[in-house]
């Protein structure tokens, strides 16, 4: 692989996003074979795919400058984020663009007139746009339609953690 790889997205290069699919990568919604009109000699213009999600969530920097292409980042692909907002801590980043996250709460058991601590693990999304992801940092996610059979969040935000990986913490 050219340049250094990325620790948290295996097969990703520091200078291009390469990519370990055989096929073309290609921004559904970009026409690749526009002409280039004689009068613009400015040469090939970065066609790019980017939208603003609402909800208050910034665009990363890095979906307008960076070349990956992901059919399910809720910036640049096909997915429309709506239903609950969530928090969580990243706990594995052990998959391709997926991440596990651990939700902490309390839950009040009556007959001791108490609370327990609970967790649990949930699946999901990350775009190649959040690079510096490491175990530990605090992720805001959305719902969004199922991207798998585990996976129905997507990341919209990073915010990086100072804590212990497993401390519970609540939400």
């Amino acid at each position: 692989m050219i340049g250094q790889e990325f620790p948290n997205f295996p097969g990703l290069s520091d200078i291009h996003f390469i990519f370990t699919e055989r096929s073309f990568q290609k921004q559904g919604n970009v026409f690749l074979n526009k002409k280039q009109s004689v009068l613009s000699g400015k040469g090939k213009k970065n066609l790019r795919y980017v939208k603003s999600i609402g909800l208050g969530f910034k665009t990363p920097r890095e979906a307008y400058d960076a070349s990956y292409i992901d059919k399910k980042c809720p910036f640049t692909g096909n997915v429309s984020i709506r239903g609950r907002i969530l928090t969580g801590v990243v706990m594995k980043l052990k998959m391709q663009r997926t991440i596990v996250i651990r939700r902490d709460y309390l839950h009040y058991v009556k007959k001791y007139n108490r609370f327990e601590k609970r967790h649990k693990n949930m699946s999901v999304h990350i775009s190649p746009c959040f690079r510096d992801v490491a175990p530990g940092d605090v992720v805001t996610v959305g719902e969004c339609r199922p991207l798998s059979k585990t996976v129905r969040y997507n990341v919209l935000k990073v915010t990086k953690g100072a804590g212990s990986k497993k401390g519970f913490s609540k939400f």
